[in-house]
């Protein structure tokens, strides 16, 4: 048996991209007026750019269905849930929005995407719709047609009442969720099967953009990564701080030290569930939180918590929309908001998902799917610092949530207990 490991996918994502980077500027400055590469090489890049979109497209809303309905339904009974219960979902969704709206606002200053001047994506902007509009809005009268159409804030909240009645419909519900379970299994191994493509699909996106476009479309990417980093570091200090601070009472040190091992975990592994075992030893052993209020709040967490991926959707929405020339108004914005909140929850732990729920947000915003190409190849690069805010957020609210009940945690007065270090 050979022991030679096996190349990541993101890591063939990434050479994909820089394969067709490389050529498509390498043709697009020496070679453009050559028959064959017109007339042949470019068209089956554009086929194999198109082929990979369409898939995805095709995964959107089954997959984001099948898993909303199993993540509400496996929430449990909310009267059983209780008191905890209705803190952590709160607490986990209301940081969510914070989050988007800081990728927002470092995409309004820093401007990523402008100067790239990319036209004739086969997308464009709707017409921005007053926010109670926005509201009314994500109730399907149709929920049939709303996935015939991919009306992606209707299904989302189908999905959720879906998974949250089949609690209340005992037995049988329990039967309908798991159906929904196979169904999420089986649209995951599906994304397996075309995330296999994606390094191609990548490929011939970039190649095509790269040969059409020229050099122009390589300065933006800096500023991508920047607004991404920075975006976590001031939503890291701003929120998780300021609640361990005053909320838990405790030290920034205190915190960051007892969850350093999760937290490099995290920005290595690129999986919030990889991960989860760690984080469980972390808040229990070196923070001092209950095993039974570890046990419901962070695999909760490391499905619905996902503030890092709603940032970097915020950051990338804004730069797709200003790569493709087409202007956001704040309506739209506001829209990002709601729809990369609702998608975050639905954010499954499989290679791809980022870039599915990317596209999801995307089409919500009326923006061309064809902007994923454009930030496919520095994913792996975005992923890690989207993985670790998404996992510092589990803890922070592990311990809010354990203050709140009373708990003792690890070096407070009265804390007795023995520690094995």
């Amino acid at each position: 048996m050979s022991n030679e490991k096996k190349m990541s996918l993101l890591a063939k994502i990434a050479i994909g991209f820089l394969i067709g980077i490389i050529l498509g500027l390498t043709i697009s400055e020496l070679f453009k007026e050559v028959p064959f590469i017109v007339k042949y090489f470019i068209p089956t890049c554009d086929i194999l750019g198109k082929v990979f979109l369409s898939c995805l497209r095709m995964l959107i809303v089954p997959l984001v269905f099948a898993s909303l309905v199993v993540g509400a339904a496996n929430i449990g009974d909310p009267k059983k849930l209780g008191r905890i219960g209705a803190k952590t979902m709160f607490l986990y969704v209301a940081t969510t929005p914070i989050a988007i709206a800081i990728g927002l606002l470092l995409g309004n200053f820093i401007q990523p995407g402008l100067g790239m001047n990319i036209e004739g994506a086969s997308g464009v902007a709707r017409e921005g719709k007053p926010l109670l509009d926005v509201f009314l809005g994500i109730i399907p009268t149709n929920p049939i047609d709303s996935m015939v159409k991919a009306d992606m804030l209707q299904i989302i909240t189908f999905a959720l009442f879906f998974g949250v009645a089949a609690i209340y419909a005992g037995e049988k519900g329990k039967r309908a969720a798991a159906a929904m379970d196979s169904i999420a299994e089986v649209m995951y191994s599906m994304t397996h099967i075309i995330m296999r493509f994606a390094p191609y699909g990548v490929f011939g996106l970039i190649a095509v953009t790269a040969y059409r476009y020229g050099p122009a479309i390589l300065a933006p990417y800096a500023k991508v990564i920047f607004c991404v980093y920075a975006g976590c570091i001031i939503h890291a200090i701003l929120v998780y701080t300021s609640i361990v601070v005053f909320y838990v009472k405790r030290s920034p040190i205190w915190f960051f030290k007892g969850i350093m091992n999760c937290l490099v975990t995290a920005f290595v592994t690129r999986s919030s569930s990889a991960t989860l075992p760690v984080t469980i030893r972390d808040v229990r052993d070196n923070l001092g939180v209950s095993s039974e209020l570890c046990s419901f709040t962070l695999p909760l967490g490391a499905t619905i918590n996902m503030d890092g991926t709603a940032l970097y959707q915020g950051v990338c929405a804004l730069f797709v929309a200003q790569a493709f020339n087409i202007p956001m108004t704040l309506d739209m914005q506001l829209g990002v908001i709601l729809t990369a909140t609702l998608a975050s929850i639905g954010t499954a732990g499989v290679p791809g998902a980022g870039l599915i729920m990317l596209s999801m947000v995307l089409i919500g915003a009326g923006l061309p799917i064809e902007g994923i190409a454009l930030l496919a190849g520095i994913d792996v690069v975005l992923d890690a610092a989207r993985t670790c805010l998404n996992i510092m957020g589990d803890p922070c609210m592990t311990c809010a949530i354990a203050r709140s009940e009373g708990e003792v945690l690890r070096g407070d007065p009265g804390d007795t207990r023995v520690w094995n270090d």
